[in-house]
């Protein structure tokens, strides 16, 4: 288990039991107020993410944290998986926090669990992963990830505007739009960070080249450059059968490589 989960899963845990024993006095203090309650302080944007209300709720977020927070985890390394969590549960509580001033969510509830962050997870793993297959019961067939990922918000959505059961299902909406969020901005710098190099290194060349330019010159660029795309989008299918099949941890290193660089386009 790749460490930054190991690490946020024995947090939970010993949140969970601490709170099991002295109750009142963390859920008051570490639970996420609402800001005009007179309770709120701003370490509760960071703290309510490790306060759970029972055992099913801290069972279920911490094994989908497990199942697919350490895929991703994998393929991001530590530092970028450990800010991506941190900022879709704080994303989550922001949002919180405005339905409740703009009333649409209860005001002055207090906001406790890892969800929001989760939901953010599993929206990474869907836009990472978006063809591979999973098992959800009691759904009797697999369902690709991204639908996965598009059946679950709508879910979120639709209880969110209809229901009042107590959870906090804008959060867990807040949570998935702070990470789709960070996912667009990180592609899209790695994309201008690609253009950039290229356009230095075309300069760089044609500064120091001193052949002739033949008329077929764009023909065979273009041809070439074709032809590696083809190639390297069959090595990412190959290597996402070989996920399939075998799991993250049967990749080589330098497939591993291969996987996270094509995360980040």
């Amino acid at each position: 288990m790749p460490p930054v989960v190991k690490s946020l899963l024995l947090l939970n845990i010993a949140a969970f039991i601490i709170d099991s024993l002295f109750h009142i006095t963390t859920t008051l203090n570490l639970g996420l107020w609402y800001w005009g309650s007179g309770m709120f302080m701003p370490h509760q944007l960071i703290t309510y993410m490790f306060m759970h209300g029972g055992f099913t709720h801290i069972f279920f977020n911490m094994f989908a944290l497990w199942m697919f927070g350490r895929i991703m985890e994998q393929v991001w390394g530590g530092s970028r998986f450990l800010l991506y969590y941190l900022v879709c549960g704080i994303g989550a509580g922001l949002v919180q926090e405005f339905g409740q001033a703009l009333g649409i969510i209860a005001p002055y509830a207090m906001t406790i669990g890892a969800s929001g962050a989760v939901y953010g997870i599993l929206l990474a793993f869907g836009m990472t992963f978006p063809e591979e297959r999973l098992f959800i019961i009691p759904i009797p067939f697999p369902i690709k990830a991204k639908w996965f990922v598009c059946m679950y918000a709508a879910i979120e959505i639709f209880e969110g505007i209809s229901g009042a059961d107590g959870v906090a299902h804008f959060a867990h909406l807040g949570g998935m739009l702070f990470g789709l969020l960070l996912i667009l901005y990180w592609r899209n710098a790695a994309q201008r960070k690609t253009i950039h190099f290229g356009q230095n290194f075309w300069q760089k060349q044609e500064s120091t080249t001193t052949m002739h330019v033949h008329y077929n010159d764009n023909y065979t660029k273009d041809y070439e450059y074709n032809s590696r795309k083809r190639e390297h989008a069959d090595e990412i299918d190959r290597i996402l059968d070989k996920v399939r099949t075998g799991g993250y941890q049967s990749l080589t290193e330098s497939e591993k490589q291969t996987l996270f660089d094509e995360s980040k386009r």
